[in-house]
């Protein structure tokens, strides 16, 4: 088995990863030796897992959450998975052009 994860920083941020021992992985993170990104940010509390058969099923889908937005990122941690669909969406900025010249 395998798992992607998202951690909560001290400073706030996220941080998404993926491993076959959870436990083991979160334990590094805290000691500093997890990832350049935590290490300056601990402690960090694990606030999302995901398990999966395979570690290339749990990267692809670490890859996938990084691309994500904090707003879809926090509805996934709190389980709000309707809302997903509707914050993958993009927000464009219409801009009119005028007729008048």
């Amino acid at each position: 088995m395998a798992w992607m994860y998202i951690l909560e920083c001290a400073d706030g941020s996220y941080y998404v990863g993926s491993t076959v021992d959870i436990e083991r992985r979160l334990w590094e993170h805290n000691q500093g030796n997890g990832a350049k990104y935590t290490a300056h940010r601990r402690p960090v509390k694990l606030v999302f897992s995901a398990e999966f058969d395979s570690i290339n099923a749990a990267f692809s889908a670490k890859k996938q959450v990084q691309g994500w937005r904090r707003q879809k990122r926090e509805a996934l941690i709190r389980g709000e998975y309707e809302l997903l669909p509707e914050l993958a969406r993009k927000k464009w900025k219409k801009n009119r052009i005028s007729d008048a010249g």
